[in-house]
């Protein structure tokens, strides 16, 4: 097979990868050992090869051009199977590393995964954590992401969804607001409630709320003065303050129910859920740091599901 990158190149490919991962010359050159200048030859010489810009840069920063960001996430993903290959065949024991890109919603991040993170990052120093915390519907092959946790499965079939829960939804307001307008006792009468939106980021059309009236779903247009984008937390802070009735997920709520700050309403009506999925590419060579992730994330999940027992207090 004939050559097709000298040892140059391929040191130009891996400070190249530095650069990106660390958004600078400087850094890059520090980690690796060398200077700035030597740095920006490399990657010179990388856009001469290439005949493509690789690098906006500006006296107080780099960022990479669409063709650079493609070619980092290739050639970074070429490295991390070097990395693994090498170790294989070493008889080493392989350790996961490198930077890791993952895309959650702000109610699975914030209540879900950034918790946990801290334990994968102590059991895997190697790996340096990159997250996107919002609800925009990502691109994996366009933005780079090696992980995704979204509520809907995808159509595409590159990609491999691993299902995580089934999150049960509940109705919630403030003691202040039910004090002030009283609580509902029947779907019908939310029509006399402000009910606070949600606008799907996809197309800002308000999400229906789902209930289950006499083992039937039923999913339920509502209205209100109040509507929110992008951010379902920001529906629960509003409810918490008195603004309305809101529909959530219980493991966002459950503190604010036990210590009375929001009240669950219309019980009957409950049993609803909606899925959480983890999501990330079909490859031959799955990376060491996305099966340590996945592996850990699975196994805080079988957490969740099965909780251990309260120990009661003792007198």
């Amino acid at each position: 097979m004939k050559r097709q990158f000298d040892d140059v190149m391929l040191g130009s490919i891996e400070l190249f990868c530095l650069a990106a991962e660390h958004q600078g010359f400087t850094a890059a050159a520090a980690i690796a050992g060398v200077t700035p200048a030597a740095v920006s030859r490399s990657i010179g010489r990388l856009e001469e090869r290439l005949g493509v810009r690789l690098f906006v840069r500006t006296t107080r920063q780099i960022r990479l051009t669409d063709a650079g960001r493609s070619y980092f996430e290739r050639c970074r993903a070429a490295l991390d199977q070097l990395v693994d290959a090498e170790r294989e065949a070493g008889g080493q024991q392989a350790r996961a590393s490198g930077l890791l890109r993952i895309s959650v919603p702000t109610t699975y991040g914030h209540h879900r995964l950034l918790p946990m993170l801290p334990a994968f990052m102590q059991a895997h120093p190697d790996v340096k954590v990159e997250l996107h915390v919002s609800n925009r519907n990502i691109d994996f092959g366009d933005e780079g992401f090696d992980l995704a946790i979204r509520v809907r499965p995808p159509d595409d079939s590159t990609l491999i969804c691993r299902h995580l829960e089934d999150a049960e939804l509940v109705l919630v307001a403030s003691p202040d607001y039910l004090a002030r307008h009283g609580a509902p006792s029947t779907l019908a009468e939310l029509a006399g409630h402000d009910c606070i939106q949600f606008e799907l980021p996809s197309n800002g059309r308000p999400i229906p709320w789902l209930f289950r009236d006499d083992g039937e779903d039923v999913d339920l247009l509502t209205a209100g003065r109040y509507a929110c984008a992008d951010d379902v937390l920001a529906g629960v802070t509003l409810a918490r303050h008195g603004a309305g009735i809101f529909q959530a997920y219980r493991f966002v709520v459950d503190a604010d129910l036990a210590a009375g700050r929001l009240t669950e309403l219309l019980t009957p009506f409950g049993g609803r859920s909606r899925p959480y999925n983890l999501l990330y590419p079909h490859a031959r060579h799955v990376p060491l740091k996305v099966r340590a992730f996945v592996d850990h994330l699975l196994e805080r999940k079988r957490q969740w599901d099965d909780p251990a027992p309260t120990r009661k207090k003792s007198r």
